[in-house]
């Protein structure tokens, strides 16, 4: 039975966001904080009208009842009476479901990166064709996908791809996809016909906004260069390129996919803001960093959250034991089967640890 009083405290805070939120910033409210608000609503709207319809679920209840000495209307409400109770389980399951925690970060929207790490140039072309795959499954679903770098090796395999992605609920499902995938396939190079196995590591960090991570200004230093292909070779002969170095955290970001030293430097800053946040969140969460499956790894061979298997024509998901025999779809882009089980998987979880 969830306590009345908790579901009142949120319907309350529900009307108290709507009544700020109408003010607006000519109301004296700052902008920073109208952000918040619209912020905070939006995440619980939805569990404030699973709440309405439980309550007009058991006020119906309660009126069939009182029909139910009616001889008048004795049948019509004994049905009616059937009918909520059966509905309110149903109900009550969803409200306890929306009430578990959830990762703040899960609403916004992140940045994608992928780098081969075991296998040489066989791991850089997986890189690639992984990073395609999440463009496809971004635009599935409707959301933006932006190139941020993109680094090619000679072959055509990729060195470092950065993406932003954003939409709705991007953080919420992409955040099961970070951490070390293996490739098992005969290379094109292979004469003898081997299988060979390569891993490429994926880290999907949530995007934060200006008012999520304070950057000081007196905490960076900023250097630039001229950018250069993979031959050395100048792309440019003005220093446009940018690196930017957060001196506190050690954290360096480099940027040239962009001709202007504007544009390098504003994408160079989106993606320190989503690793400070992330480095933030970790050190807040750190009692359950050790089990979070957000973490990359070493990129070892034996470290591993989904395998590609391209001769047997299967993908295995090893944190949830689900194999697909469709390995032309996953690399399609159709990564829900797995995100659907891994979130499942969490929610009972977070359930089971209510008890």
């Amino acid at each position: 039975m969830i306590a009345p009083e908790r579901l009142d405290r949120i319907t309350a805070r529900a009307a108290e966001l709507r009544e700020l939120l109408a003010g607006g910033v000519s109301g004296g409210v700052s902008g920073e904080a109208f952000v918040r608000a619209s912020r905070e609503l939006a995440e619980i709207a939805p569990l404030v009208e699973r709440i309405e319809a439980l309550r007009a679920a058991e006020r119906g209840l309660a009126e069939a009842e009182a029909l139910e000495s009616d001889p008048e209307f004795r049948d019509i409400a004994l049905a009616e009476s059937a009918r909520l109770r059966g509905c309110l389980p149903a109900l009550e399951q969803d409200i306890r479901l929306a009430l578990l925690p959830r990762d703040p970060a899960d609403e916004l929207p992140a940045i994608l990166e992928i780098r081969p790490a075991a296998g040489g140039d066989e791991a850089a072309l997986f890189a690639a064709q992984l990073f395609d795959a999440y463009r496809r499954y971004a635009e599935g679903r409707g959301w933006r996908f932006e190139v941020l770098d993109y680094a090619e090796t000679e072959l055509g395999g990729l060195r470092e791809g950065i993406a932003e992605i954003t939409g709705r609920g991007v953080f919420a499902r992409l955040k099961y996809e970070s951490g070390v995938h293996r490739v098992q396939r005969v290379p094109a190079t292979e004469s003898q016909g081997r299988i060979h196995t390569s891993t490429v590591t994926a880290a999907v960090l949530p995007e934060a906004e200006e008012v999520d991570v304070a950057v000081n200004e007196g905490d960076l230093r900023i250097d630039v260069f001229r950018a250069s292909g993979a031959g050395g070779q100048h792309v440019n002969k003005t220093e446009s390129a940018v690196r930017i170095t957060h001196l506190p955290s050690g954290i360096v970001v480099s940027m040239q996919e962009e001709k202007s030293q504007h544009k390098n430097r504003a994408k160079a800053m989106k993606i320190l803001r989503a690793r400070l946040y992330e480095r933030e969140r970790q050190s807040l969460h750190a009692a359950r960093a050790a089990d979070r499956r957000s973490q990359v790894g070493t990129g070892d061979r034996s470290e591993r959250i989904r395998t590609y298997n391209f001769p047997q024509g299967r993908v295995t998901d090893h944190r949830v034991g689900l194999t697909l025999h469709r390995i032309e779809s996953v690399m399609a882009g159709e990564f829900d089967p797995f995100i659907d089980a891994l979130a499942a998987e969490e929610q009972a979880a977070l359930l089971a640890a209510e008890h």
